[in-house]
């Protein structure tokens, strides 16, 4: 009779690469870091954020003129995350929300600092905070805060 045994390996398998972002969001990223959001006009004028290079309902290029929107905005919906893990946006409790930036006609995916979830709520206002030592990354729109009033 002969023994078997499993034996096994642990393999970290990774495909390291880069990409240009192209002319549309570049320019989107490039405006994080300048402290500003950028949108881009759809083929039915409607203002689109973030921007994207081919309209969503015709497919047909939308050039390369963005448009500003915000620093403001409305939150749409939001879900609330008490127990965010090393990967979230924020390490304390915050939501992340669909919030529709101030002349825009769509909503951007975003974290809500709060500060607690009684002060969240559908249709609050909302400004956009920008990272205080910019990568030109995604993150450098930190996170929306309710407006001062």
């Amino acid at each position: 009779m002969t023994e078997t045994s499993t034996r096994t390996s642990e393999t970290k398998l990774e495909f390291p690469y880069s990409r240009t972002l192209g002319p549309v969001m570049g320019a989107f990223i490039a405006g994080l870091r300048e402290g500003r959001l950028l949108g881009i006009r759809g083929a039915d004028g409607r203002v689109l954020v973030p921007p994207m290079e081919y309209d969503p309902q015709t497919g047909e290029s939308l050039g390369t003129e963005l448009v500003p929107v915000g620093p403001g905005g409305t939150v749409e919906s939001w879900a609330w995350v008490d127990d965010p893990t090393p990967k979230h946006p924020l390490q304390h409790p915050f939501a992340f929300a669909l919030v529709r930036p101030d002349g825009a006609d769509t909503a951007i995916v975003s974290a809500v600092d709060a500060g607690s979830i009684e002060t969240m709520s559908s249709g609050m206002r909302v400004a956009a905070r920008f990272a205080s030592e910019p990568k030109g990354l995604i993150t450098d729109l930190e996170a929306w805060e309710p407006e001062k009033r």
